[in-house]
């Protein structure tokens, strides 16, 4: 193997971890001797060990003198684990090759130089392209504050997300359907507004053994919440919240005594404020969205400025409709010139389906003919 190869393994190993890491980023270590690879590890979950610990946990023989690749900067403070560059040093460890610089504050940089300073030789941003990869949650949430947004919704080649009749299921096959519920085991939050909910009575949760749950996150201005929707009855088994503007209390301690949270934010047109929302979720460590909405949701995140990254499921179907629903609706924008620009990413076959994954780009403030 060679070394790029040894990377490339840790990048695979810090994917194993899912949506469990979470606000932590995603990593993985390697650690390797005399051409063979003596230890491995990842950061499974946080609060849990780092990847670094868990690959020294792992070791076969001494790693005197070995080389250690690691796909994000080792950490040198004490947070809810120890350093990592003091364990490091402990196994006495010869080279380090480090994929992403982090951009935590407590850590840019300084992990790096520590280790030069008691004379271990280090290789940054070695497959920091790839490395970086794993984690645009962790990076944006660390210097934010704030969820990494991502938007998803399924349609047909002619743009619709149901019929005229408002049935919707189902736009795409089975296989499309399965990633869906592999992006719910990932990010930390699923959003959807009172509008699906009364259309769709969707649980929101992933239906992947083992998985991480996400939090149901619901945008439900004045509570019109059933209290015998699916979301209500299975709230003590799913973690749910609901973000309204008004709260009547009786219907505050019934959700309660359903198991959900219910958190009262400012208003933003006679609706929540979805600025206000992530903000909160940011406070609560809630690293990732993925809204689940329909157009008018989408549309008011867009307005918003919230949005990191699109995930757009497409069927090779057609519906049409004048009156058939779209992924995005609202008022819209005013001219093409002021749509939301969208940056090319990847595309994936999905059995007879196509995923296209854009990120979003600049001037989200801007949209909308809000020039």
């Amino acid at each position: 193997m060679e070394s790029k190869d040894y990377m490339r393994r840790a990048i695979a190993l810090a994917q194993q971890a899912g949506g469990f890491a979470a606000p932590n980023p995603l990593v993985g270590a390697v650690i390797v001797k005399d051409g063979r690879i003596i230890g491995e590890g990842y950061h499974r979950k946080c609060g849990e060990l780092h990847a670094e610990r868990n690959a020294f946990a792992s070791l076969s023989e001494s790693a005197e003198g070995a080389d250690l690749y690691v796909t994000l900067e080792p950490c040198c403070h004490h947070g809810r684990t120890p350093p990592c560059t003091e364990a490091i040093l402990e196994h006495q460890i010869g080279r380090v090759f480090i994929g992403s610089r982090d951009p935590n504050p407590l850590v840019s940089g300084k992990g790096a130089a520590l280790l030069r300073q008691h004379g271990v030789e280090v290789t940054e941003d070695f497959l920091r392209e790839e490395c970086d990869r794993l984690n645009p949650v962790f990076f944006h949430y660390i210097t934010t504050g704030l969820p990494y947004v991502v938007m998803k919704y399924a349609m047909t080649l002619d743009g619709k997300i149901a019929a005229y009749t408002g049935a919707s299921q189902w736009i795409t096959g089975t296989e499309a359907r399965q990633h869906v519920h592999g992006l719910r085991g990932f990010y930390s939050a699923v959003l959807a507004g009172i509008g699906t909910v009364l259309s769709d009575d969707p649980l929101l949760n992933c239906r992947q053994e083992g998985a991480h749950q996400p939090l149901r996150v619901i945008a439900d201005s004045h509570l019109r919440i059933p209290l015998q929707s699916r979301l209500c009855r299975t709230a003590k088994d799913y973690p749910t919240l609901i973000a309204c503007t008004e709260a009547e209390p009786q219907k505050v301690s019934a959700l309660k005594e359903c198991g959900i949270d219910v958190a009262v934010l400012p208003s933003s047109e006679s609706k929540v404020n979805l600025k206000a929302l992530m903000k909160l979720l940011g406070e609560r460590q809630i690293a990732s969205v993925l809204i689940e909405g329909g157009g008018e949701l989408n549309e008011a995140a867009l307005r918003s400025g919230i949005v990191n990254h699109l995930y757009a499921y497409l069927a090779p179907k057609l519906l049409g409709g004048r009156d058939a629903k779209s992924p995005v609706e609202g008022q819209g924008a005013d001219h093409p010139d002021h749509a939301v620009a969208l940056s090319h990413r990847t595309v994936t076959i999905l059995g007879d389906d196509i995923l296209l994954e854009y990120d979003i780009k600049g001037g989200l403030g801007d949209v909308y003919g809000n020039h």
